[in-house]
């Protein structure tokens, strides 16, 4: 793992395969740090013919933490959110972390990417694909929405797993993510939890910041609906979603397939809110194809 300086902060990035090949820039979920792309699923992408690069996202894991920025009232953006209100300005917004992702390609010497985001990840790789689509060779949406109002929200469970507080200490911190992850996870596979232990662990050790969390939260809620944005791709585009997902309901995934022209739709069976091992081949191939469709 490495670190640079892009888009004006410190990201902490690891590539895998020749960078000679395609890159793939994979861009994770809320709080999630670069680890939860994992290694051999990475690798797995190598052998497909992709220089994958994965980074942590601002205020996650050990990029640019905005502590001096403070706690966002969550509650209050979420109100605002629901209502149809604006949401009360955010410490940055989703075009940033966009940003961040093509600073990252600026820095790496890397014209152009395929650009695969997972959750909010998928939200920020909509956002490069529609801000930056000259930096982009093709947009994969996985486990993520528009920001349309009218898609069902998340079930009640994984809506209170999402907002509980994480405890501070590392034990408490780890049962606490095994049991969120039993709730949004994927029914249709098995779930390893001595693995899922560890990485969350290592996570907790590389850097624990809630507030980060709650930052990159309002973000999400301060950028509203991006369907009509979305119209203007024109990139090839992949969505994946898990027909299981009680945090992100499929019909997120389907409204984003359905707002992007020409857009592929990927469901899942038995797939939550997550990437299970089981499933990897099926997005992996899925994803190789769409870049296949772009030579």
């Amino acid at each position: 793992m490495a670190n640079l300086t892009a888009n004006g902060i410190s990201i902490e990035y690891e590539t895998f395969g020749d960078p000679a090949k395609p890159a793939l820039a994979l861009i994770m979920g809320l709080g999630a740090q670069m680890i939860f792309w994992q290694e051999d699923f990475c690798r797995a992408l190598v052998r497909r013919g992709f220089h994958v690069i994965r980074f942590d996202n601002r205020d996650c894991g050990l990029s640019r933490h905005f502590r001096e920025l403070g706690i966002p009232d969550v509650g209050a953006a979420m109100t605002a959110s629901l209502s149809g209100e604006p949401v009360p300005a955010p410490p940055y917004t989703l075009r940033d972390m966009a940003g961040d992702v093509v600073g990252l390609l600026d820095a790496l010497g890397i014209d152009r990417a395929h650009v695969a985001g997972a959750s909010m990840g998928g939200m920020i790789a909509q956002t490069v694909a529609i801000e930056h689509a000259a930096r982009v060779r093709t947009l994969t949406s996985i486990m993520s929405t528009t920001g349309n109002r009218e898609v069902p929200p998340a079930t009640p469970e994984a809506m209170t797993a999402l907002l509980t507080p994480s405890p501070s200490d590392r034990a408490a911190f780890i049962d606490h993510m095994v049991k969120t992850f039993r709730i949004v996870g994927s029914p249709g596979f098995e779930f390893d939890e001595a693995s899922f232990r560890d990485r969350v662990g290592r996570a907790f050790d590389r850097s624990y910041d809630p507030s980060g969390v709650a930052r990159q939260l309002v973000a999400v809620l301060a950028d509203g609906d991006r369907k009509e944005r979305l119209r203007s791709v024109r990139v090839p585009t992949l969505v994946i979603h898990g027909k299981n997902d009680p945090l992100v309901p499929v019909e997120g995934g389907i409204d984003t397939a359905d707002a992007v022209p020409g857009a592929r739709l990927v469901v899942i069976e038995g797939m939550g809110h997550d990437l299970p091992r089981g499933a990897w081949p099926q997005i992996v191939d899925a994803i190789a194809s769409i870049a296949d469709s772009s030579s």
